[in-house]
């Protein structure tokens, strides 16, 4: 089993602190990222089509658009990751995940098209993760303008996973 040690304050920008700290302190956060990937899609098989299309206020987004926001995050960061692995020395904006949503057309997908693409890309991330060394995780980067390392950025992509199951738990399926 691979542990990855929770990353230092300074490996990453304060507002994900808010992701990090959703995790345990356990060094476990390939497994977290496997074992939430079956919850998530469990969860979202089990809601109806209205609920995949339901809103819990104006402007916020349906479980479909989430579904969509978690697998392009997964991917921004990712890539991120896998580029300081490898020693790339290029400063990564940020990305307006806002934008991307409003660009997905994901209220028009079917939810099996979108679970299989989130499942594609969590398994791809986790083949990624787990050929990273000791090492590579501990490399710097900068990305949106502040250093992150690679293990911070693996902890951003499992608790941002965490903050949003968290928020569809509260806001959607208590609706």
């Amino acid at each position: 089993m691979i542990l990855i040690e929770k990353p230092f304050t300074g490996e990453y920008k304060p507002y994900a602190a808010t992701y990090i700290n959703q995790l345990p302190d356990d060094g476990a956060v390939l497994q977290h990222l496997a074992a939430n990937m079956q919850t998530i899609s469990d969860l979202i098989r089990a809601q109806s089509p209205e609920k995949l299309l339901y809103r819990y206020d104006e402007g916020k987004w349906t479980l479909k658009e989430i579904m969509i926001h978690i697998i392009d995050t997964e991917r921004v960061f990712a890539y991120r990751a896998m580029c300081i692995a490898r020693n790339d020395k290029t400063s990564f904006p940020g990305f307006e995940q806002d934008d991307y949503v409003a660009a997905s057309n994901a209220n028009d997908r079917e939810i099996e098209s979108i679970l299989k693409e989130y499942e594609a890309t969590r398994h791809a991330t986790l083949a990624m993760l787990h050929s990273f060394s000791q090492a590579d995780v501990l490399k710097l980067g900068t990305a949106n303008g502040s250093p992150v390392s690679v293990r911070a950025l693996i902890y951003q992509i499992a608790g941002h996973e965490l903050h949003h199951l968290n928020i569809i738990r509260e806001r959607y399926l208590n609706a």
